[in-house]
């Protein structure tokens, strides 16, 4: 040791940190505050009479509810959604066209089914029968032709429906929610494959590909990580709007039988819970199958990708039937 070393103090060593916890006392109040209220909502449900859970349990499983159940919604649901789908993707590529008519209709068709209201929908195509008491097929126009070449009464008619027998209620309500679904898709659609960029397209097409290789090929693989996820929050957003189809009538329907239950017992009030529970149930399956879908489509992308499609999920989804907020 030198002598200048040596001379330096001794450095003493630093005392040990005392590291006391940060306090969060509104955490444990409103930890505290939510208990409370989960144990007030628990002793409600259970000691309240007026749920009547042993009548719930009776009902909620008798067959025509289950007719209900199956036909009127879950059928129904699918129906809807395979129609509104279809649909959608042609509205949606015609949007996009070239072709000034076909981008007009497009327009014509998604601003008039997001404009009217699904009730409002559901309850005008289920009066149609009193515009046309019969539905006929053949050569448009042929009385006026018929007129026009001095020929009187002619028809060239091929075949037709009596409107009650063709616009049943279910006919009604499927064709309501179909065509307002098919609006929504198509903007849901239209948004993912603007999404997409626009080099993939040119690089196909320098590749020699047409414009339907193209689109089928290139550009909808890639804008289904955008398209799939409100899609499916469209699918609960159905499931939940067939409950609309009391109004039409649709008699075969879940929650038209749950109501008719109560109102013929005197026991509105638990029936409606019983449908509470369906719908719940439902839900709950249609969510799972989302988070799958969702984890699948947004492989390989951020957390703030990730993130950026489930808010546009949950805004399609919160607009009861909206489109993504892309869309909007």
């Amino acid at each position: 040791m030198t002598t200048e070393e040596q001379a330096l103090p001794v450095r003493a060593r630093p005392a040990p940190i005392q590291a006391v916890p940060v306090r969060h006392p509104g955490r444990w109040v409103t930890v505290a505050v939510l208990a409370v209220l989960a144990a007030m909502f628990a002793h409600v449900l259970v000691t309240n009479e007026k749920f009547n859970w042993p009548f719930i349990v009776d009902n909620m499983f008798r067959p025509p509810v289950i007719e209900g159940l199956l036909r009127g919604t879950i059928l129904m649901t699918v129906s809807a959604m395979l129609i509104g789908v279809t649909l959608g993707v042609a509205v949606a590529v015609m949007r996009l066209s070239t072709n000034p008519i076909l981008r007009s209709v497009s327009w014509l068709f998604t601003w008039f089914f997001r404009a009217v209201p699904r009730l409002v929908l559901l309850m005008l195509f289920g009066n149609l029968g009193i515009l046309w008491s019969r539905v006929e097929f053949g050569v448009p126009f042929d009385t006026q032709l018929g007129q026009l070449f001095g020929i009187d009464g002619l028809q060239l008619r091929l075949f037709g429906f009596e409107s009650r027998d063709l616009l049943t209620g279910f006919m009604a309500g499927l064709l309501g929610l179909a065509l307002s679904e098919a609006a929504y898709m198509a903007e849901i659609v239209r948004a993912g494959i603007q999404s997409v960029d626009p080099g993939q397209s040119e690089a196909a097409s320098a590749l020699g590909m047409g414009r339907g290789q193209v689109l089928r090929r290139v550009v909808l693989p890639q804008a289904m990580r955008v398209i799939i996820p409100p899609t499916g929050n469209e699918t609960i957003a159905m499931l939940k709007d067939t409950s609309l189809l009391l109004y039409v009538p649709v008699s075969i329907e879940l929650f038209f039988q749950l109501d008719a239950v109560g109102k013929r017992e005197f026991q509105i009030f638990p029936m409606y819970v019983a449908a509470c529970l369906w719908y719940l149930l439902l839900t709950s399956v249609l969510l799972v199958g989302q988070f799958f879908l969702e984890r699948h489509f947004s492989r390989g992308y951020g957390r703030s990708e990730r993130a950026r499609l489930r808010l546009r999920s949950i805004a399609a989804e919160t607009g009861g039937g909206a489109a993504g907020a892309e869309a909007r």
